[in-house]
């Protein structure tokens, strides 16, 4: 069976964490996009859930909650978990990412410091919600520090630069339990970014499985069509759902669109449905 391309996208982002555009803008963008459903994906953070559904609700668009988690990982690259159908208020994640919110206040205090820039300036460039690098680069922009946001990124905001600081993490095991726990759905966020050969990557994924991970994003918005065959033969091989999005992120990620990703993303809805079936009952 064939798909229409460019169905749901399960990966955005907004400025309640580190998107330019507005949590309502998200699924007005989606629409017009040709979507039928948009995730929007906030890291450590569920503030922009009602306002994008209302929107939604506007354009004719289903909006999925979810966060985006970043996680303990010892290998290279970086590990981040998609949880998807946790609403805002109390609960075992809900709560964790209370703490973790306040964790990275506490970075970019530190972040600041080391760049030189008034820590008021950086919650000003966020709207005052959800601050991090990417708007700590817009400011380096801005000051003529560097060039562009990758520039930035390059010479003072990545891992190993003068202004990285390293995030609390939670573990693999934890996150998928939380999210267990709160109703969610545990997804392993663009694979790649582990920056592990083929053998090591189908190994770790595996692992994830075992702990009960419920899908990996094979679709995402930079990926050639041979890295997302190759990932959904993976998720096939371990009985994941083969999700996807396009990490929308606005100006910070200018290439990244919602629905679109960078021009040729193709998720089907039959990713959502199967998606629901691995949620927990009640």
């Amino acid at each position: 069976m064939t798909y229409p391309a460019r169905v749901i996208d399960l990966h955005t982002h907004s400025t309640v964490s580190d998107g330019s555009d507005p949590p309502e803008r998200i699924p007005e963008l989606a629409a017009a996009a040709g979507c039928t459903a948009v995730a929007l994906t906030d890291h450590d953070r569920l503030d922009g859930i009602e306002a994008a559904r209302a929107a939604a609700a506007s354009a004719g668009v289903e909006l999925v909650p979810g966060c985006e988690l970043s996680c303990t990982w010892d290998g290279p690259g970086a590990m981040h978990v998609l949880v998807y159908f946790v609403e805002p208020g109390p609960g075992p994640l809900q709560d964790e990412l209370v703490r973790l919110q306040e964790a990275r206040d506490r970075r970019n205090e530190v972040m600041c410091a080391r760049l030189g820039l008034p820590y008021a300036d950086l919650l000003a460039e966020a709207s005052g919600m959800g601050a991090g690098r990417p708007h700590a680069a817009a400011l380096l922009v801005r000051r003529g520090v560097v060039g562009s946001i990758q520039e930035a990124f390059d010479v003072w905001l990545a891992k190993g630069r003068p202004g990285y600081v390293e995030k609390e993490r939670l573990a693999p095991a934890d996150a998928v339990r939380l999210a267990t726990a709160s109703g969610g759905v545990a997804v392993l966020a663009h694979p790649l970014s582990l920056a592990l050969e083929p053998a090591a990557l189908a190994s770790v994924v595996r692992g994830l499985a075992g702990l009960g991970f419920g899908g990996m994003e094979c679709a995402y918005g930079r990926y050639s069509p041979e890295e997302r065959a190759g990932l959904l033969a993976l998720a096939d091989e371990l009985g994941l759902v083969a999700t996807g999005g396009s990490d929308h992120h606005g100006t910070y990620k200018p290439d990244l669109r919602v629905g679109v990703g960078t021009g040729d993303l193709d998720v089907p809805d039959a990713a959502l449905d199967a998606l629901r079936e691995r949620a927990p009952a009640g």
